[in-house]
């Protein structure tokens, strides 16, 4: 059964900042100061950027004593993976479906 896309999802992904930060965060969990010295925001537009992704659901916070961790939520962006999976095996017999004109 074909789900449709959460656009929530697609749209934090959508920014070329937060899908670097997510790239980062598949390879390891780090603090706001990494994420700073990795992508080269500021800080203050980093935790904006931040916050998008976690009310998207893709990262979760972890605090540390003063500072605090992302890391990202597998299961979401596998959940995202499958509902991709739906949309392209759709379009695969969507080519034998033409609708005629009138």
């Amino acid at each position: 059964m074909l789900t449709s896309v959460d656009p929530d999802l697609i749209r934090a992904l959508g920014d070329p900042l937060r899908l670097k930060i997510v790239n980062l965060l598949a390879r390891e969990t780090l603090c706001t100061t990494h994420l700073v010295e990795e992508t080269g925001a500021k800080q203050t537009n980093l935790s904006n950027h931040m916050k998008v992704l976690r009310e998207a659901g893709i990262v979760e916070t972890e605090p540390c004593g003063r500072f605090t961790y992302y890391k990202l939520k597998p299961e979401v962006l596998a959940g995202l993976s499958e509902q991709f999976a739906e949309l392209a095996a759709s379009a695969r017999t969507a080519s034998e479906n033409k609708r005629a004109c009138p």
